[in-house]
């Protein structure tokens, strides 16, 4: 164990953060082709492309909602992994991975069941009209039975991650990505199933992703191994897990509830077409800012690691470069956007009315996209080092506290110009909070550091 993982606290940040994080980057971009791939086909359904983008938009809370549980055992057992493996406590790590693994399948289970079982009022609660049910519907009641695996994918690909091997969590993902991208256009016009074809291709790829990164684990490539006796959820353990997954969890949540806000104030101020203008902008955004959380899950392991080996330096020093790198890509995507929005939009659906909306839409929405690669990287952090409250307090500060709010109350003055303001002017408020909070916590990282140093320096005398 000690050669499989302690490379990440003698090698270089900067070759960490690329060894990492490049591989997590394009594998969170291929993972978006997902939804965005499934929206651009869907969106060129002949007639009615512009009604089933809004169904598919519909859903959006829902899927949002399950892929939370994702994040929460995802996460947290690679959180709790990478601080357990800092220590050298191999068996201990094992056991993380094993009670991750069951209670991702209990819980994704349990989920399907729910939303097979009240699907209809679902939809209905989510904005759903006469015109957009039916490709709700379509794709929602097959896409449930994907929830399997949909989590036990993220949860088995972001460990492999804390396991030393970004390199095979990118190929899970490109697996899953690269067959959803062949059976989506094969599915939905060479045999004419429409939105049905889109949800197929998409939970097809997922179990072909979740049992590839599954069978890594009972390998001779893993560091951890999937053991029998360690699949018997420990409570334990699921509360550590649970506790340290539970920022990532709240903020997904809060994605859910924000996503479905926008919908039912959508539906209010711009009926089906703004929802579905809604659906497409949520595509590109999310394509353009999963290189920040690529950063992240490659940032996630090396602060894990470093901070539970007590190399306080090289914490803080990965924490700079992160946000640096962050903020590098947050420029380059605000950029693009602003002068080519039109061109983004049209990849999707030419429908005048919907390229108008939509184009206008996306450039506002990320009007603040330079500053929320720091905010993004800052609440991993504290993730990371095993902070979850405040994690969880800088996530919801950006997702729910802030913008719930301001998506209501701008609305109700400034109709649908008001609900695209929305999202910009949580941006910058949740930023103002954040930089206040990780120059708290960089203050106390010093000191940490100086404490150890004192103790090695009474060590040697």
């Amino acid at each position: 164990m000690d050669q499989k993982h302690q490379f990440m606290g003698e090698e270089k940040i900067t070759k960490l953060l690329f060894h990492f994080s490049i591989p997590a980057i394009i594998g969170m971009l291929v993972n978006a082709l997902y939804n965005v791939v499934d929206r651009i086909y869907i969106g060129r359904i002949r007639e009615v492309g512009h009604l089933a983008i809004s169904g598919v938009g519909i859903t959006f809370p829902i899927t949002l909602f399950a892929f939370a549980f994702a994040l929460l055992i995802g996460l947290g057992g690679a959180t709790n992994i990478s601080l357990t493996l800092g220590r050298k406590q191999l068996k201990k790590a094992e056991r993380y991975l094993g009670t991750a693994f069951s209670f991702g399948i209990i819980v994704s289970i349990l989920l399907s069941v729910f939303t097979l079982f009240f699907i209809d009022s679902l939809i209905w609660k989510m904005g759903g009209s006469q015109d957009t049910f039916k490709y709700a519907k379509d794709y929602l009641y097959i896409v449930a039975f994907g929830f399997p695996g949909i989590l036990t994918g993220y949860i088995t690909n972001t460990i492999i991650r804390s396991d030393g091997n970004p390199r095979i969590a990118m190929a899970t993902l490109l697996i899953g990505a690269i067959t959803n991208i062949i059976l989506d256009p094969i599915l939905i016009f060479y045999f004419d199933m429409g939105v049905k074809g889109a949800a197929w291709a998409t939970i097809i790829s997922q179990y072909i992703s979740a049992i590839w990164a599954t069978g890594y684990f009972c390998s001779k490539y893993s560091g951890l191994k999937l053991r029998k006796k360690y699949l018997k959820p420990d409570l334990h353990k699921v509360k550590q897990i649970s506790i340290l997954g539970g920022a990532s969890f709240a903020l997904q949540i809060g994605t859910s509830l924000v996503n479905y806000i926008f919908n039912y104030t959508l539906k209010n101020n711009g009926g089906d077409i703004a929802i579905g203008a809604m659906a497409i902008i949520q595509g590109i955004v999310m394509f353009i800012t999963m290189p920040l959380f690529g950063i992240n899950q490659g940032l996630l392991p090396i602060l894990g690691y470093n901070y539970g080996a007590k190399l306080f330096p090289r914490v803080k020093e990965a924490l700079f470069k992160g946000i640096f790198a962050a903020t590098f890509v947050c420029v380059l995507n605000f950029l693009a956007i602003q002068f080519l929005s039109k061109y983004f939009i049209i990849i999707f659906n030419d429908k005048p009315e919907l390229l108008n909306i939509a184009s206008r839409g996306l450039r506002i929405q990320t009007f603040m996209l330079p500053i929320i690669g720091f905010q993004i990287v800052s609440s991993i952090y504290f993730q990371a080092i095993g902070k979850p409250k405040m994690s969880m307090f800088m996530g919801l500060s950006r997702q729910i506290i802030i913008l719930i709010p301001c998506i209501i109350i701008l609305a109700k003055f400034f109709g649908l110009n008001g609900i695209w303001f929305a999202a910009p002017t949580s941006d910058f408020i949740a930023t103002v909070i954040t930089f206040i909070l990780i120059k708290r916590e960089l203050k106390h990282l010093k000191e940490l550091e100086e404490k150890e140093n004192t103790l090695k320096a009474m060590e040697q005398n």
